[in-house]
């Protein structure tokens, strides 16, 4: 079964295309990491009580489908590698651009891990629910004593800050990257990860595109 899966995606990445299943992993991830980023900002303002209680039933019903997406992204990931573009033949800019993938991916396992590990240290927080419908087990902290049971959630609270400020940080820093390999370099990484058209219903109908080319320094001019 790997081996058809290999062979289908190929038919993708040997074209500089990411295959749907990669794609669709990347913009509903996109979407619910905006959101949660949202959301949870909101839902620090509301004053305790039944309101806020309420948001952050949201929150975590919406952060658990992130744990299990990541988790999924990254198996899907080793078993099916993305295709070689022209970003990936940047040198350092390539590097800076794998090392964002690794920040996102910690963020992604650690964000809800960490609201995971928060919901389940505080006394009787009510029950969890993934995607607001299937039961989701709390962590075994209910035995624990109750100052253990608070220095977990200060050191979660801690994680998650963290991690929600990293996200905030390498987010623009990634659209950004992106933008520019599309618009200033004309690479293809950006629609390499956007749905297919069609060549027949590309107003451009062209096929191949056109990297610009590194300017490279004379170094025979002085300085």
């Amino acid at each position: 079964m790997i081996r058809a899966l290999r062979k289908w995606a190929r038919t993708h990445t040997e074209r500089s295309r990411y295959s749907p299943v990669g794609i669709a992993f990347h913009w509903i991830m996109a979407f619910l990491v905006m959101f949660q980023i949202g959301w949870g900002y909101y839902s620090s303002w509301l004053p305790a009580g039944g309101d806020k209680l309420h948001a952050y039933e949201v929150h975590s019903a919406v952060g658990l489908p992130i744990l299990l997406l990541a988790i999924a992204r990254f198996g899907w990931r080793l078993m099916i590698p993305g295709p070689e573009n022209d970003a990936d033949r940047q040198g350092w800019q390539t590097q800076i651009a794998y090392a964002m993938h690794y920040v996102f991916y910690i963020a992604f396992f650690g964000l809800p891990l960490s609201g995971w590990a928060m919901w389940s240290s505080i006394a009787e927080p009510g029950p969890l629910y993934l995607a607001g419908v299937v039961p989701w087990p709390q962590l075994p902290f209910d035995q624990l004593p109750l100052t253990t049971r608070w220095r977990i959630m200060d050191l979660a609270e801690d994680i998650h800050l963290i991690l929600v400020v990293t996200l905030l940080l390498v987010i623009p820093l990634h659209v950004g990257a992106a933008l520019k390999h599309h618009f200033w370099d004309r690479h293809d990484v950006l629609r390499g990860m956007l749905p297919e058209i069609p060549d027949a219903e590309d107003p451009r109908e062209a096929t191949q595109h056109n990297p610009r080319e590194p300017q490279l320094r004379d170094e025979r001019a002085p300085g």
